[in-house]
């Protein structure tokens, strides 16, 4: 369910389809992401899933899809 609301959020702001995103696709290289990409996207996060605002730190451990949905998983099981 992450997994599919994450791909949708992507797909939407790189313009690139979802069902060509995996779990190792990578913002930075597979997305093209700049930083500001990466916080548009934070803070459609935070929309979406209800979820705090996300520090830099935080961001900064992000390189994955996969990696986000484990950081979004524990937001929402804490």
């Amino acid at each position: 369910m992450i997994f599919e609301k994450l791909c949708k959020l992507i797909s939407e702001q790189f313009g690139i389809e979802a069902d060509t995103i995996t779990m190792d696709t990578t913002f930075e290289n597979d997305l093209d992401a700049d930083s500001l990409d990466i916080v548009e996207l934070s803070m459609a996060l935070e929309e979406e899933f209800g979820i705090s605002e996300m520090s830099e730190d935080e961001i900064a451990k992000i390189a994955t899809v996969g990696d986000l949905v484990n950081y979004i998983q524990n937001k929402l099981d804490a």
